[in-house]
């Protein structure tokens, strides 16, 4: 049991890790919120879906969304038009006035940013049902639920620790240059990977 519990925290700290667009956003809105509280939202949605998405793929869903070619199509189609949208949206959005708040957003728009990125993102979907779904079938009964619970609680000591990091860069920068230059690398980041999500598609 522990053997597999330490394997689903590598394995989902290794997935979650690389810069991104879920990550970005959760970082964002902790950099960018007027109190860290107030970042609870993204967090909490992000993490959630996150959950959702490992037990979908730890019994074995993952079979039905690698194996047909129409569901990936739709989910690539649904995740470059979201980054299109999301990346205009972040990279119009800056602070002025040396007051991070201009940039914040409701807890509405929180949530459905956070999910959407979350849920209509291709390679965390992929990642998520692909590899944590596969690596789950070597393992049964309580060392499953070791590996799993392992897995959703990276999720949710990450996401919460990045909302951390944005609040602590965002209080030393209160004149917004530096989450402008942010806002903008997402932007950036979120373009580049609707053209290749793109390419993929064609």
């Amino acid at each position: 049991m522990f053997t597999a519990a330490i394997h689903g925290f590598t394995l989902a700290l290794g997935l979650i890790l690389p810069l991104g667009v879920q990550n970005i956003f959760i970082f964002n809105q902790g950099a960018v919120q007027p109190r860290f509280s107030k970042a609870i939202p993204a967090i909490l949605t992000a993490a959630l879906c996150d959950t959702l998405l490992i037990v979908l793929a730890v019994v074995g869903i993952s079979v039905i969304v690698l194996s047909s070619t129409w569901v990936s199509s739709v989910l690539l189609l649904l995740g470059i038009v979201f980054l299109i949208y999301m990346g205009i949206a972040t990279w119009k959005s800056k602070p002025s006035n040396g007051s991070n708040n201009n940039a914040a957003i409701s807890w509405k728009k929180q949530i459905i940013f956070a999910a959407s990125v979350s849920l209509l993102n291709p390679h965390a979907i992929m990642d998520t049902i692909g590899v944590i779904g596969t690596s789950s079938l070597t393992y049964s009964g309580i060392n499953k639920i070791a590996f799993t619970i392992s897995c959703i609680a990276v999720s949710w000591l990450w996401f919460a620790g990045l909302a951390a990091a944005g609040r602590f860069t965002g209080l030393l920068n209160r004149g917004g240059r530096l989450l402008v230059m942010l806002n903008k690398l997402s932007a950036v980041i979120m373009f580049a990977t609707a053209v290749y999500l793109t390419l993929r598609l064609l």
